[in-house]
């Protein structure tokens, strides 16, 4: 399925999620030319925020995403079942594929990224993106072969924005 992030982003605003988007996708709302296939976001965990987030998962239509059930398998998605997620949770939605993820690599969680976060208007709607270096710290905790294979493009992104002034000191 082609990941269609704005929609996702809508239906999170409309429950009053809140998140820091991370990953590729806040790498591309940076300016990476990297395609990325799944919106990635990190939302705060406490109770109402997971309310919230369970209501807007259950809109998405998401399950969990696996490589051997296609259409993903359903989940108990409420807040007590997300409260009792560690790290991530793979999913797929009716717009494409959402990772969420609770503790990404390298950081402490929402509240650890959202201190950098800038927001940025998608589509009317005003979204937190991880600052760029917050992204380039998580890719190089991770470690994954296509966390390695992005990182000096993010690198470089990130140096010619603090070359034109702009980005986090």
């Amino acid at each position: 399925m082609t990941l269609d992030a704005d929609e996702i982003l809508a239906v999170l605003e409309r429950h009053q999620v809140a998140y820091v988007v991370i990953g590729g996708l806040a790498a591309v709302l940076h300016g990476s030319p990297l395609l990325t296939r799944d919106a990635d976001i990190c939302p705060a965990r406490n109770p109402e925020n997971l309310d919230r987030l369970a209501a807007a998962l259950r809109e998405l239509r998401a399950r969990i995403r696996t490589p051997d059930v296609p259409g993903g398998l359903p989940f108990a998605c409420d807040a007590v079942f997300l409260s009792r997620i560690e790290v991530a949770l793979n999913l797929i939605t009716a717009f494409g594929d959402l990772d969420v993820s609770f503790r990404p690599s390298g950081t402490l969680g929402f509240e650890d990224l959202a201190e950098h976060a800038e927001a940025m208007i998608i589509r009317g709607i005003s979204v937190r993106v991880a600052a760029l270096e917050d992204v380039i710290r998580s890719k190089e905790a991770a470690n994954r072969p296509k966390d390695r294979a992005a990182l000096p493009t993010l690198r470089l992104l990130l140096r010619t924005i603090r070359q034109r002034g702009g980005g986090q000191p």
